[in-house]
């Protein structure tokens, strides 16, 4: 679809009061010699200025600005931290540090720019300006300043420094009218700059060195006086220091305890040993006694036992048990049976005894123990004082071994080299072939631009400023070129007359309309491209809300005939999903709008579509329009779910519709539209501009045509204000 929409807006009283475009080329075309001539001026003018302006040359040098330090270079060898240390504000930190005046300094004196005409306004002999200047007072003597101080506005002038991107690197520009120089320029500002971040590298660990040289020997000093007031309060409160770090008196404290121990073990041994004992010697089982059965003199008897009872087996087989000899051998057994028995008893008392030097042990033990108490709970306080000494010394030696550490990394890189800065050169300047300034066609072309665009709108503002009333030789010309924009026709005074006759009341309302609307607009359709159509009307109308299509009121002002709201919703149909609400049309043959209104049917029972085409539509219902008009908080609710289903909701009304009626509906539409048909369709744009005052969309008038302007009848005599 190929579209315009063009701003219908009356300004003034009158149609005389419309800029007039066609007078306002005339004029243009009249006075092209004041445009044409200055503008080519401009060009001659900038042709010879970039041709006797001495060239200049700009020479480049780029900075990395990174972390050089290496892992063994770097104190304390710590995690490197470049990408940190050059953050936004650092890289502009380091660029007002090149542009220092300190490093200017060096810089001049590096690049030889003192002597030099183009930098030093004091080499050479003064011209006649400077010296008239000079008597009057207006300017100092170039010589009651430095040279250095001389040289620094025009190096300053010459000088640009700015980073690169989002990234750490700092460019270097300098400018002269040599290339040789703006290269040693550039080049010899970068080096300049890393050599003074080398050598305040190297002033900070100089003065580190130097604080902790300083500090590091009364530090000492204190240390050995710490230490000897530990060994000093040591030696006289007896808090000898034994093995393990321990003081004497723990350490007897904890063999006291160690030898008790074993006491307390040895005799609760030894009581136990001659309970067993004895309860074996009531049982008879002496034999199972280990300590008993391993008695040389305990076994020497058992074995006489044996043989004794041997030999009074064998006895007893030839004698009887009253025999001497029986008797005697059984006396000999009694007697072996009293001895092991008096071996055990012996046995007995020996570990009873054993259990009584054990006990007394305890109890000496025990006493020294508790003395021993006495003493280590008395050296307690001595202790705690003594610990509070240790913990001083110990931390002035932590101390002492800190700054003697850092001492030694301070005087490593206070050498030459040590220290590199957090910067290196990536891209050294070369002389450039190129100059910088001036920039021959490009100045040419704006100067020339700037010109013609100038004095182009001189000729405009005259021509605004004067009314566009034309010069009486061109009022003839600009009367012809007005009649596409303006309807009037040329004719007699009479035939006016009779046009103003038989013209109604109703063409003095629109031009009166016309006096105070400016927001009517015209929309052009071409069936043939149905997706510039929804663009074209996308871009008519106001954005509606996010997740829900737009909603246009469409009213029928077209002539009998010609196209209808219907045309443009199936037009809209062919590329997106549209639904065509009709209340123009008040046809009550099947159930609609109303029906849905009233709860008596659902959307799906009340959308119909058309044959052959994706337009849905819904009928007013057999209540009829009046009866869904005057529903319009209900129908508000119907045309939200509507929003949210379709792309396009047009609700179609007609153009005598009562304001009441059409209030709610607009109120709540991104725009509207009234189907005009054809150009100079009075009631169409009577109808727009009464949209005027019922909301405040846009309004287009939609006309299947496409002329370039909309005629709009016009009374014989100006209408009056609106």
């Amino acid at each position: 679809m190929t579209a315009r929409y063009d701003t219908v807006a009356a300004a003034g009283e009158s149609r005389s009061d419309l800029l007039d475009l066609p007078a306002l080329w005339a004029a243009i075309k009249a006075k092209k010699l004041w445009i044409i001539g200055p503008t080519l001026a401009a060009l001659g003018l900038s042709f010879a200025a970039v041709n006797v302006i001495p060239p200049r040359y700009t020479g480049q040098a780029q900075l990395l600005l990174q972390s050089r330090d290496s892992y063994y270079t770097r104190p304390g060898q710590s995690s490197d931290n470049s990408g940190q240390q050059f953050d936004a504000e650092g890289v502009q930190s380091q660029v007002q540090v090149i542009m220092s005046r300190d490093l200017a300094r060096e810089a001049i004196k590096r690049i030889g720019l003192v002597g030099n005409p183009e930098f030093d306004s004091g080499a050479g002999a003064l011209g006649a300006l400077k010296k008239v200047g000079v008597l009057l007072g207006i300017g100092a003597h170039p010589a009651d300043r430095s040279p250095e101080e001389r040289v620094l506005e025009k190096y300053y002038d010459r000088l640009l420094v700015f980073p690169v991107g989002r990234s750490r690197i700092v460019a270097v520009e300098f400018t002269s009218q040599d290339p040789a120089l703006a290269a040693k320029g550039a080049n010899e500002i970068a080096a300049a700059y890393l050599d003074m971040e080398e050598a305040a590298k190297q002033d900070t660990a100089r003065s580190a060195s130097s604080w902790l040289s300083t500090t590091i020997e009364p530090l000492r000093r204190k240390l050995a006086e710490s230490e000897a007031k530990v060994e000093e309060f040591r030696s006289r409160h007896g808090l000898l220091v034994g093995a393990n770090n321990t003081t004497i008196t723990a350490q007897q404290l904890a063999d006291l305890s160690t030898q008790l121990s074993a006491a307390r073990n040895q005799q609760a041994e030894s009581q136990a040993k001659a309970s067993i004992i004895r309860d074996a010697i009531k049982a008879g089982r002496t034999f199972e006694i280990p300590d008993v059965a391993n008695n040389e003199l305990v076994r020497r008897l058992i074995e006489q036992r044996v043989n004794l009872r041997a030999q009074i087996a064998l006895e007893s087989r030839n004698l009887l048990s009253e025999h001497p000899r029986i008797k005697e051998l059984n006396a000999q057994l009694a007697d072996l049976e009293g001895q092991i028995r008096a071996a055990a008893e012996r046995a007995v008392r020996t570990l009873e005894n054993e259990a009584k030097i054990a006990g007394q042990r305890v109890e000496s033990v025990t006493a020294a123990l508790d003395g021993q108490k006495k003493t280590a709970s008395g050296a307690n306080d001595d202790e705690v004082q003594l610990r509070a000494l240790e913990r001083e010394a110990r931390t002035q030696r932590e101390q002492l071994e800190q700054y003697m550490l850092r001492y030694r990394e301070a005087l490593a890189r206070d050498a030459q080299n040590a220290t590199p800065a957090d910067a290196r050169v990536i891209s050294r300047a070369v002389e450039p072939t190129a100059p910088s300034f001036p920039k021959k066609l490009p100045t040419m072309v704006v100067a020339t631009l700037a010109t013609f665009l100038v004095t182009l709108a001189a000729v405009v503002s005259r021509e605004i400023l004067n009314g566009g009333t034309p010069a009486p030789a061109e009022d003839a010309p600009r009367r012809k070129m007005r009649a596409r924009a303006e309807p009037q026709m040329e004719a007699s005074e009479e035939d006016e007359q009779g046009a103003a006759k038989t013209a109604p009341a109703r063409r003095e309302r629109i031009a009166g309309l016309l006096t105070h609307g400016g927001r009517v607009g015209q929309l052009h359709l071409d069936v043939a491209d149905p997706e510039s159509a929804a663009a074209d009307l996308a871009a008519c109308i106001n954005k509606p809300s996010e997740g829900h299509a737009p909603l246009v009121v469409v009213l029928d002002g077209a002539e009998p005939g010609e196209a209808l709201p219907r045309a443009l919703a199936l037009l809209l149909s062919e590329r997106s999903r549209c639904i065509l609400v009709d209340l123009a049309s008040d046809s009550r043959d099947r159930a609609g709008f109303s029906e849905l209104l009233a709860g008596e049917a659902m959307f799906s029972d009340i959308i119909t579509r058309e044959p052959d085409s994706r337009l849905h539509e819904i009928a007013p219902g057999r209540a009829g329009r009046a009866a869904v008009l005057a529903a319009s908080d209900i129908v508000d609710v119907a045309l939200d779910a509507l929003c949210e289903t379709y792309d396009w909701v047009l609700v179609a009304a007609t153009s005598t519709d009562e304001a009441e009626a059409l209030a709610p509906l607009l109120g709540r539409a991104q725009g509207a539209l009234v189907m005009a048909g054809h150009v100079g369709n009075g009631h169409a744009v009577e109808a727009a501009y009464r949209l005027t005052d019922l909301t405040g969309a846009p309004i287009a008038l939609v006309m299947v045509d496409a002329p370039e302007t909309i005629e709009v009848p016009m009374p014989d005599k100006e209408p009056a204000p609106a």
